[in-house]
């Protein structure tokens, strides 16, 4: 499913492991109009290889035609981040009482915590396109959470301190050069276009995960845009 690329880190032993967005796991439902890209392990798709980047979990890409939806369901401790790329995404709790619309460029956080009830639906006319991504906690329990930040910056950070992690966004020009940030572990979704990785090229829905990262950096091969997960060494409790 993968290929594994080796090279010297500054942390002592860099391992690379690139994911194709063709090996995705397919799921969701085709007839109620949702197409949904699973990274890691599922359901029916079980495997014991691929359960967990450090306290990431899920990384999904999702596709729901007008109408469609998930209609309302329930999480326990899991940090639950969502990126659309595409559309309008109406989401509603029924435990902190929210509804919102999330357009691109925002960032929606919902810290489940010990329990919340939440639907997620393509309200609009057009087709809705996101990304969202599960985070164990660093432990169970407390009051759920729930955030939108607007239209966050490209180079600006957005903490999760509940997985203790940091998500960046990197939307780059025709040959832009970004630096990786330096970490025990980092996770590299390419959104749309393609980049190049330490010689690998990623293009849109692949993946890279990378154990002790430094001194990286991202190439564009047009206009790209790229989610990056920064995280601990060592899983959180889940």
């Amino acid at each position: 499913m993968a290929r594994w690329a080796l090279g010297g880190g500054g942390y002592g032993g860099r391992v690379i492991q690139v994911h194709r967005g063709d090996e995705r796991y397919p799921g969701g439902d085709a007839a109620a109009g949702i197409e949904t890209r699973h990274a890691f392990s599922f359901g029916p798709h079980y495997d014991p290889d691929n359960l967990r980047f450090g306290p990431l979990v899920a990384c999904n890409e999702e596709r729901l035609a007008p109408g469609a939806g998930f209609d309302e369901h329930p999480h326990r401790d899991t940090e639950i981040v969502t990126w659309v790329v595409e559309g309008e995404l109406t989401h509603r709790d029924s435990t902190t009482g929210h509804e919102t619309v999330v357009r691109p460029g925002d960032v929606q956080r919902l810290s489940s915590a010990d329990g919340v009830r939440h639907e997620e639906r393509n309200e609009g006319a057009g087709p809705l396109r996101f990304v969202q991504m599960w985070l164990t906690p660093t432990g169970p329990g407390g009051e759920p959470e729930y955030e939108v930040v607007r239209g966050i910056a490209d180079g600006t950070p957005y903490a999760l301190p509940g997985a203790a992690s940091m998500l960046h966004v990197r939307r780059l020009a025709d040959g832009e050069r970004s630096a990786v940030p330096d970490a025990p572990r980092m996770y590299v979704h390419v959104v749309r276009g393609a980049v190049r990785l330490a010689g690998e090229r990623l293009a849109a829905g692949d993946a890279a995960r990378v154990t002790d990262a430094a001194d990286l950096e991202l190439t564009a091969e047009g206009a790209a845009e790229c989610l990056l997960w920064e995280m601990p060494g060592e899983p959180s409790y889940g």
